[in-house]
């Protein structure tokens, strides 16, 4: 049986979607502006487009788990972002849950 690709797909950004929070929970320890945070995602394997990533650091912070300042840096202005306090304790709490669920699998699969 060959593999439906549109399927595929679709189940490939599914299991991608939640592991990106936590990838850009974990990057912004360090405070980043956006483009800065993409190519560190990059560096690692973890392309985003700015069609995702910017959508998701609005929606971190609204949810209080980002703080952001606007800065001007070589003449332009841009958008840090840093873990807040809330963060944090989510990252630590989503890292925990995370490696308890790579364990499962690894035994599963």
């Amino acid at each position: 049986m060959s593999l439906d690709p549109e399927l595929f797909e679709s189940m490939r950004l599914e299991l991608r979607r939640g592991s990106l929070v936590l990838a850009v929970l974990a990057c912004l320890r360090t405070e980043r502006y956006g483009y800065t945070l993409r190519q560190a995602l990059a560096a690692d394997g973890l392309e985003m487009e700015e069609s995702t990533l910017y959508p998701l650091l609005r929606r971190l912070e609204s949810q209080g788990l980002l703080q952001s300042e606007w800065r001007e840096e070589e003449k332009r202005k841009k958008r840090f972002y840093v873990l807040s306090p809330g963060g944090e304790s989510m990252l630590t709490a989503l890292t925990d849950e995370w490696r308890g669920i790579n364990a499962s699998l690894d035994k599963i699969l």
